[in-house]
């Protein structure tokens, strides 16, 4: 039997100018608010959230927003537009305000994914006040040592597995300060770490399997939607790359608000060993580091139920509670 619920829809939203859409979730009102900031850049998730995580809709109301230009967010126009990291951090700090205004809270919780950290650590920065909690998985930390990590995982494991046909298409296309030497070689590069588990973990397969196949699977976006969605993610994946790539967040070792990190073990997307070495010299008023062991980039899909059950003690912990209070 469907699970009903009393806030259960979609609708888009004036943020910093431009048409954007969110998708709202929670069995009551009143609940504190959590905001997923997506992947990518260009590559939102709803449809993975809404599958393996609404049962979060019990403590929270879960706000799933496409960014600016991504899934039913996109348009055509975006290409006149001249985007930046920066642009994406002033979205997330524009809808973090319209939905504390929307939903009468002071602050909400964010859950970051992947280019989500990209954007949610400067979004924390410099609007703690704003931030109840701060949820990070698939943490990026420096762009030159994540491609260099990321790369070196797939040589290695195609040495491992005697793959030569991987090797040689991996060989010659090393980046160099976080830059493959084309597009096509940076989708070989991550083709092979889906296929060698340093994407998804569990039921291996190519990137068009481990993206696609989902969202067509799970209805949230029309067809017309579904190649919106695709080009949105191949034009921003492109255009953001550079800001992606050049961000360092190395030297941040502090942050005002609770923290945790959840990481899957096997994750060379967004290497383990980088994150985890930022994290052992973070300062902040509650951080908890949890690992997960049978996942890669994505624990909250990979191990939704340990996902969900972790995240919402932590966030028990760290003040953050089922009531409403922050």
């Amino acid at each position: 039997m469907a699970q009903d619920y009393l806030l259960d829809y979609e609708t888009d939203v004036n943020v910093n100018g431009d048409r954007q859409n969110i998708r709202v979730r929670a069995a009551e009102e009143g609940l504190p608010v959590m905001l997923f900031l997506h992947g990518g850049p260009g590559v939102p998730d709803r449809h993975n959230v809404l599958m393996n995580q609404s049962a979060l809709a019990e403590h929270f109301t879960m706000v799933m927003w496409d960014q600016r230009g991504s899934g039913k967010s996109y348009r055509k126009s975006i290409a006149d537009e001249k985007l930046s990291l920066q642009v994406y951090v002033d979205d997330a700090a524009a809808l973090t305000e319209l939905l504390c205004e929307r939903f009468n809270v002071e602050k909400i919780v964010v859950a970051a994914h992947s280019w989500g950290t990209i954007i949610g650590m400067p979004l924390v920065m410099d609007h703690p006040e704003k931030i109840a909690a701060y949820i990070a998985q698939g943490v990026f930390v420096s762009g030159s040592e994540n491609e260099d990590e990321s790369y070196r995982f797939c040589l290695d494991e195609a040495v491992r597995r005697g793959d030569k046909r991987a090797i040689k298409r991996l060989s010659g296309i090393r980046p160099v300060n976080g830059k493959y030497p084309n597009d096509k070689a940076m989708k070989i590069q991550r083709d092979y770490l889906s296929r060698y588990g340093g994407g998804v973990w569990k039921g291996k397969q190519g990137l068009f399997a481990s993206i696609l196949k989902p969202l067509i699977k799970s209805g949230e976006y029309s067809v017309k939607q579904i190649f919106d969605f695709a080009a949105g993610a191949l034009y921003l994946s492109k255009t953001l790359w550079d800001d992606a790539v050049a961000a360092d967040y190395t030297g941040v070792t502090e942050l005002k608000v609770p923290v945790i990190v959840t990481q899957g073990e096997h994750d060379f997307n967004t290497p383990s060993a980088l994150a985890e070495k930022w994290f052992a010299r973070l300062n902040a008023p509650f951080k908890k580091w949890i690992a997960f062991s049978e996942s890669a980039h994505s624990p909250i899909n990979e191990e939704p139920e340990k996902w969900r059950r972790e995240v919402v003690a932590a966030l028990t912990r760290a003040g953050i509670g089922a009531d409403g209070t922050v």
